[in-house]
């Protein structure tokens, strides 16, 4: 990992580099006012640099070499008041990429360096102003592609997961340090940390750490877009209804069977959550070497999907034929958890949906014409509710994260440790080493322990000015 000087002075631009009404380039660093001061003239000439109201938009510009440069607003932040916890500037001028370029290149002459990829975030780390669960949040809600995804990583930034995480801690570490006592007066024999207490209240903390690592299963899909598998035979239409579910033709549409060879995927945004649609090889065996590839990643897309269109010929298909497909591949599937609908295509090619369908199985069923998009809302109106009783099942706070969801896994093995030492009674000394291990992955979360390498790959994972 490259080393942050949190004694420089740096400098990027806030916003994109591309041509638009506004951009904002910021300053953050010791040096933030004398940099700022030395190219920023305000309007009001007998206003010095330093009695420029805080927090307010002041009216200049900004000169270089002797030359009037841009017409621009500047906004000046006291430490610890600003978002880095540094003395800060944003000049909000023309969004011309060359005249960003060239207060950037009047900031660096004066003594600023370009910032690095996160860099304004990690020093508002470095500095207190956010922990390191909410800096990756910060990320998170750039990334946001959905209501879903940007309201789970707005909690987080807003502290809520580092506090849970904090007093799972704060409750662990009250009992280590006791543990860590009896080390002290290992020659007496004493017992400090009361073993029932103690299991109880481990008991209490992996019951919430378990909690946590499975509600990263509903947090994962809400932040990359919950997955949906249209799966059938060959030429029931699924290219069709990923077509009419997108609005637009993105999958090949043929009277061929097979011509869908390899998975096709694509996002859309429903009533604020968005939806992966997997358009898939038809499920059937083949002596074509390409497409039994392509059935292939059919499966493996199965086993990703959190909901399943299975999609068949209503014109076509008997009840029987159906419902032995059906469980030969909840056979296959093996995961009760997944949400399978059956989708009764080709309903305009029958005089009368047969009722008999309706109660083919357990199982939710629409009819509809792919083709003339006939009840394609019925499928979204099913998948919203889908999602509404897949995020009320987990209530609070949600992982997203691999890297929390990882770190713990871990505690939840140090807790079990920590038991298994209690129920074997082991010495303090071996049980003070789990409990250490516990204390240091439910720390890693929060930044309250970490290393150089763990912060080099979050930070530079974020764009250059935040």
């Amino acid at each position: 990992m490259k080393t942050y000087d949190t004694n420089d002075t740096i400098c990027a631009p806030a916003t994109a580099m591309v041509n638009a009404p506004i951009a904002v380039i910021r300053l953050s660093g010791p040096d933030s006012f004398a940099v700022a001061g030395k190219i920023f003239q305000p309007r009001k000439k007998d206003l010095r640099f330093a009695d420029i109201p805080v927090r307010q938009m002041t009216l200049g510009q900004v000169e270089g070499g002797g030359n009037a440069i841009d017409e621009v607003m500047l906004t000046r932040f006291v430490a610890p008041q600003s978002y880095t916890g540094e003395d800060m500037v944003e000049i909000s001028c023309h969004g011309s990429p060359y005249i960003q370029q060239l207060i950037l290149q009047l900031m660096t002459d004066c003594g600023a360096r370009m910032a690095r990829p996160g860099e304004f975030t990690m020093r508002a780390f470095i500095n207190g102003r956010m922990d390191l669960s909410q800096a990756e949040a910060v990320a998170d809600l750039i990334a946001s592609n959905s209501e879903a995804s940007r309201r789970v990583a707005f909690q987080q930034m807003r502290g809520h997961f580092s506090e849970r995480i904090s007093g799972l801690r704060a409750k662990l570490l009250e009992f280590a340090s006791l543990i860590e006592l009896e080390l002290d007066f290992s020659e007496e024999d004493v017992e400090f940390a009361d073993r029932e207490q103690l299991q109880q209240l481990l008991d209490e903390i992996d019951n919430e750490v378990v909690q946590l690592r499975e509600s990263f299963a509903t947090g994962n899909v809400l932040k990359q877009g919950i997955p949906v598998a249209i799966i059938g035979e060959p030429n029931v239409g699924k290219s069709t209804l990923l077509n009419a579910l997108l609005n637009e033709e993105r999958a090949i549409v043929s009277e061929i069977p097979g011509t869908t060879r390899d998975v096709i995927e694509d996002t859309i945004t429903i009533s604020g959550v968005a939806f992966r649609f997997i358009d898939t090889a038809g499920l059937r065996e083949s002596k074509d070497a390409i497409e039994a590839v392509g059935v292939e990643r059919t499966y493996e897309k199965i086993r990703q999907a959190a909901i399943i269109l299975y999609l068949f010929d209503v014109s076509r298909t008997g009840m029987e034929q159906i419902a032995q497909t059906i469980r030969e591949f909840q056979e296959m599937v093996g995961d009760e958890g997944k949400r399978l609908v059956l989708i009764a295509n080709k309903i305009d090619l029958l005089q009368e949906i047969p009722h008999h369908f309706r109660n083919l199985v357990d199982l939710e069923t629409i009819f509809v014409s792919a083709k003339r998009k006939e009840n394609i809302s019925m499928i979204t109106d099913s998948l919203v509710k889908s999602v509404d009783s897949f995020t009320h099942s987990q209530e609070g706070i949600l992982v997203t994260n691999s890297r929390h969801y990882e770190a713990l896994s871990k505690t939840a093995e140090a807790i079990a440790a920590v038991r298994k030492g209690i129920d074997d009674e082991v010495t303090g000394d071996l049980l003070a080493i789990d409990l250490r291990s516990a204390l240091y992955h439910l720390g890693s979360i929060t930044g309250e322990v970490t290393s150089d390498e763990i912060l080099g790959s979050i930070f530079e994972r974020f764009c250059i000015g935040k």
